[in-house]
């Protein structure tokens, strides 16, 4: 008959005391306390490979950091194991990779992974716009805690700090960032699911604002307090370029000469410079290619049409209108962005189609099924459309189209 090994007390645990040589008191079942010389117990698990057979031995941890239950329970979680034929080592390292992985998979690693997917598919402007925007409130705050240990409170309380600073509009976005590199994370495996899902709704919406802009009527005014604000020449080439083609500052800011054809008379902005990562094609007036031929003595042998003046091999800030307008005392009225607004407006008023008009803008149509429908840029209407506003800007400029009942400016809804 075998002999049956009696189970061990805490009593007998605690009274063990360290010999010249190590020892081994049985719990039973493989389960044994090594007491070493220098006075550590040591749980062990001794076992056979459910593959091979051979012996094998685990170790649980030492006592009193693991109790004599503790260990009985390990104990049982790893018979279980052995009658599945899954080895108790194999399965202890896998266990332990993955949580060393899962403590390198934080936040921030996880977030520069998503955002190198991100970028590819956005203008470079709004990639780093991203980036900076996590840097500064959202990686000092949970950048460094595991990705898997991530719950939904967890980024509310990241996010509280940028509520109290009165930043909604701020908040929306991180929400929507947050979200799209918890959905990423979920999406390679790293974790379950996304706890970031609804946490938008444990924050106020921010109001939605227009871009400050002026009427058409309101241009004249506009154009010769630009004209005589002390501008330098290239700046106020800008202004006039993005006013001419209503493209975005950034857009307009970075105009690089090989993306003008001049016999075309096209400009050709690749996708990875448009907000919504399309083409986009802008037949120029007469007047916009006048522009192109004031810069050439300032950059025609430089990779920019409109250079820094600090540093000429890089473009011009994409605010460098907007502060333009602000020094001509605009601020709170109109905005660079705001020029589009302009155009768009007397467009729509002279009876140009409003497809043509939002193609010129480089709109997208909200509308899914329309939009697969819809594939054409307009370019031909687009060509007279551009030099009658170019011309409506002309006359502007030379106070033709003043309203003279207007008393200064004032911002439009």
């Amino acid at each position: 008959m075998a002999k049956q090994t009696r189970p061990l007390s805490d009593t007998e645990i605690k009274a063990a005391k360290p010999q010249e040589s190590d020892y081994t008191l049985h719990d039973g079942d493989g389960l044994q306390l090594l007491i070493k010389a220098t006075g550590s117990k040591i749980w062990q698990f001794r076992y056979y490979r459910p593959i091979n057979k051979k012996r094998a031995k685990l170790t649980f941890g030492s006592y009193p950091s693991i109790t004599l239950q503790d260990a009985r329970k390990l104990r049982a979680e790893a018979r279980s194991l052995i009658a599945k034929n899954i080895d108790p080592q194999d399965h202890q390292r896998e266990q332990l990779q993955q949580t060393q992985e899962a403590r390198a998979n934080t936040f921030q690693v996880v977030a520069g992974m998503w955002w190198e997917v991100k970028k590819a598919s956005v203008t470079e402007d709004y990639a780093n716009d991203i980036w900076r925007s996590l840097e500064k409130d959202v990686f000092p705050m949970i950048g460094n805690l595991a990705i898997a240990d991530i719950k939904a409170r967890t980024l509310v309380q990241a996010i509280e700090p940028v509520q109290a600073r009165g930043a909604l509009e701020t908040v929306r976005r991180l929400c929507q960032r947050i979200n799209e590199v918890m959905i990423y994370a979920m999406n390679v495996g790293l974790i379950d699911a996304a706890p970031s899902v609804n946490i938008s709704k444990a924050f106020e919406k921010p109001q939605k604002k227009h871009m400050p802009s002026i009427r058409p009527e309101q241009l004249p005014e506009l154009m010769q307090t630009m004209r005589l604000a002390s501008i330098e020449l290239p700046t106020r080439s800008l202004f006039m370029w993005q006013l001419f083609t209503l493209t975005r500052p950034a857009e307009a800011s970075g105009t690089r000469w090989d993306e003008i054809d001049l016999d075309a008379r096209l400009w050709r902005i690749p996708a990875g410079r448009m907000k919504m990562n399309r083409e986009h094609i802008i037949p120029l007036s007469e007047q916009a290619l006048n522009i192109l031929e004031r810069m050439k003595p300032f950059s025609g042998h430089r990779e920019y049409v409109f250079t820094s003046r600090i540093k000429p091999t890089q473009p011009m800030n994409s605010q460098t209108v907007n502060a333009a307008l602000k020094r001509a005392g605009f601020g709170g009225v109109l905005v660079s962005h705001g020029l589009r607004s302009i155009g768009s407006t007397a467009l729509n008023e002279e009876g140009f189609d409003s497809d043509v008009i939002e193609a010129a803008l480089a709109h997208v149509d909200k509308n899914e099924v329309r939009r697969a429908y819809n594939r054409s840029d307009y370019l031909e209407k687009r060509k007279p459309m551009m030099q009658w506003w170019a011309d409506f800007i002309s006359a502007a400029d030379s106070g033709s189209v003043m309203n003279s009942g207007i008393k200064g400016l004032r911002a439009v809804g």
